[in-house]
């Protein structure tokens, strides 16, 4: 049982998305386990389900959305500064450049 602050939106996700507010300090339950909150969580964001070793896949709605960059804690912070994203971009400025020289 989750915290009813976090929301598991597919079974076989590795994080949890923040639907109510979450405080510095604050107590949240993952799974029988409880964890203290390393810092304020805005609505949306992300944090881990459980523990996520380096190089290891994210997954949102069961699908990939990155790959960890550092070793990521149960109940932490899951953005940008611990993962980068495994989105295949159509394009990209320098190619689009590219193209029209």
């Amino acid at each position: 049982m989750y915290d009813e602050r976090l929301l598991l939106l597919d079974p076989r996700d590795t994080v949890l998305v923040v639907r109510g507010r979450i405080a510095a300090g604050e107590a949240i339950r993952l799974d029988g386990t409880i964890v203290t909150a390393e810092r304020d969580f805005p609505l949306a964001h992300k944090l881990a389900r459980h523990a996520i070793k380096r190089g290891d896949i994210i997954l949102k709605y069961g699908a990939p959305i990155g790959v960890a960059t550092d070793d990521i804690a149960a109940g932490a912070h899951v953005h940008v500064h611990n993962m980068r994203s495994a989105y295949t971009p159509t394009y990209t400025l320098d190619a689009e450049k590219g193209a029209s020289a």
